[in-house]
């Protein structure tokens, strides 16, 4: 029989998929998003006209942080289990608009843990981010660590948001697991991440802005986790994690650090072949941005440990498929 689930922000990227994934195991899945246009709607639009061709997919145009709207959808749809991925993202834009990190990011989140509270569920799976080890020096990244220094609006709010779970779990008995996610890429994916903006900026003729200084002997280096990782990750958690265990927080991540220059390098091979001739990029490199951090790289001990998974697909294949879809969707011979 289908479980009935709630996927939050299910017109964004990760939402997409893991909704995709769940509808075709024959579950049903109730999504909801505020359709923001913090990048282009179209896309987002694009993402839910795919999820609409399924028959147990219902969809209902909400924002969290209204609590009134949310509490109804609860009540209305019965709902099993919640997978919250709906967020204000991005680490840069939460320093000149933080106004929508607290509306969305904490508000929402609140708005969340109190339906599951008023409405019990059998599991809250929530998104958080590997921006909250901040500027820590010690890699690989343990769930283990001192996450008291962030660096951005945005990874105080993904904090937050691990200790009212921590919070609700203890008070109320409900069940949570917040996930860190690291980099993730792939094809649908946001315009505002690195490898999109890049693609872009190359077919506009615009050169890229490498926030590194243009120090390639200590060039910043992240662990990128393909989308369909992540989803397998989010599935299995949250279906499989023992129930005694009330409260968890786990690194997603490919555990596999790659170096900016690196990764650049990779997608301009990856784009010569989706397009048929030689890419290179034009580079600028700037002074990193404030509040990004320089490094990122996960510990997944606890995670092969816990849903026997680990996330491992090459960075040069997941690359791959996203340019090819990119082409593919702008129509790019």
């Amino acid at each position: 029989m289908g479980k009935r689930i709630l996927v939050t922000g299910v017109a964004g990227f990760i939402g997409y998929f893991t909704a995709k994934k769940l509808l075709e195991e024959g579950h049903f899945v109730f999504g909801i998003d505020n359709l923001n246009d913090y990048y282009d709607v179209k896309l987002k639009d694009t993402r839910l006209e795919l999820l609409n061709k399924y028959k147990n997919f219902y969809f209902e145009k909400i924002d969290i942080s209204k609590k009134e709207r949310l509490y109804n959808f609860f009540e209305q749809n019965k709902l099993e289990y919640v997978i919250h991925l709906a967020a204000q993202a991005g680490v840069r834009y939460s320093i000149t608009n933080p106004d929508v990190y607290i509306d969305s990011n904490l508000i929402g989140f609140f708005n969340i843990l109190e339906s599951c509270r008023k409405f019990p569920v059998k599991h809250l799976v929530y998104a958080s981010s590997s921006s909250v080890y901040g500027a820590n020096n010690k890699v690989p990244f343990e769930e283990s660590d001192r996450v008291d220094s962030p660096v951005s609006l945005y990874a105080a709010t993904k904090k937050s948001n691990e200790l009212m779970a921590h919070t609700y779990s203890h008070l109320f008995n409900i069940k949570t697991t917040g996930l860190r996610f690291f980099t993730v890429y792939g094809p649908l994916g946001r315009p505002d991440m690195a490898y999109f903006s890049f693609v872009d900026k190359y077919f506009a003729g615009e050169s890229i802005k490498i926030f590194n200084n243009g120090d390639f002997a200590n060039d910043m280096y992240r662990d990128f986790t393909y989308v369909d990782d992540i989803v397998e990750g989010v599935l299995r958690v949250t279906f499989t994690i023992d129930d005694n265990i009330k409260y968890k927080i786990l690194n997603i991540g490919n555990n596999n650090p790659v170096k900016l220059m690196t990764f650049i390098s990779t997608l301009e091979k990856c784009l010569s072949k989706s397009i048929g001739r030689e890419v290179v990029f034009n580079k600028e490199f700037e002074p990193i941005k404030m509040g990004d951090v320089w490094k990122t790289y996960a510990s997944t001990r606890e995670l092969e440990t816990i849903i026997e998974f680990k996330p491992d697909t090459p960075l040069e294949k997941g690359l791959q498929e996203f340019t090819d879809w990119y082409c593919s969707y702008y129509k790019i011979k």
